[in-house]
């Protein structure tokens, strides 16, 4: 997985927070996402929101084939309205929301003895259901990979130990992480109002 430049991570970040106050606004998707080459298709990307340091709303995709930045901004909307676990994102919520994106490596079938909690996430599946697990939740939860891979197998639905049977396919990755919290240093405040997103949105 090639790395990410700063100018790439900024510009992610972006289209994910016009996505997001779009979504929040019940605005239509952003249009008009300028091209970034260097981007290019994604293998996956998750985008996670978080309110005053607690989660409230993770949702990404995996093998679309799509530019990265078409994914982003989908998934972003996606985890602004649609994660069942929580209620959509309010418009008055938008600005104490924090925005973390997940690049994904290509998924690879890996051995249970070859996991690391921490630095591999997990694709867990069996017959039609599956479970997927970024690799940062096992480091904030301080899981060993044990424990992470039966978290992932609740995820998927099936029982803790599924990842111990032969048609359990277990696959690991990687993810480049990033956040608007990775940058709020070197920015200086925009008066309120001022800023004009350079997206449009549909109506």
């Amino acid at each position: 997985m090639s790395s990410l430049g700063n100018r790439e991570k900024r510009f992610l970040l972006e289209i994910a927070r016009q996505a997001v106050r779009s979504a929040a606004e019940r605005r239509g998707p952003i249009e008009n996402i300028p091209s970034e080459s260097a981007l290019g298709e994604c293998t996956g990307a998750f985008v996670t929101l978080r309110k005053r340091a607690r989660l409230r709303g993770c949702i990404g995709q995996i093998g679309t084939g799509q530019p990265l930045a078409d994914v982003v901004a989908h998934s972003a909307k996606a985890a602004a309205l649609e994660d069942p676990r929580f209620d959509p994102v309010r418009a008055e919520e938008v600005q104490e929301i924090q925005i973390e994106i997940s690049v994904l490596s290509p998924l690879q079938e890996i051995a249970p003895e070859r996991i690391e909690a921490g630095k591999h996430g997990l694709l867990v599946s069996k017959g039609w259901q599956r479970g997927l697990l970024l690799p940062q939740v096992a480091a904030e939860c301080r899981w060993t990979s044990v424990r992470f891979l039966e978290e992932t197998c609740v995820k998927a639905g099936l029982e803790r130990t599924a990842w111990r049977e032969p048609d359990t396919k277990i696959q690991g990755f990687t993810a480049e992480v990033f956040s608007e919290s990775d940058f709020r240093e070197e920015e200086s405040p925009e008066p309120q109002g001022s800023a004009k997103s350079r997206y449009s949105t549909s109506t």
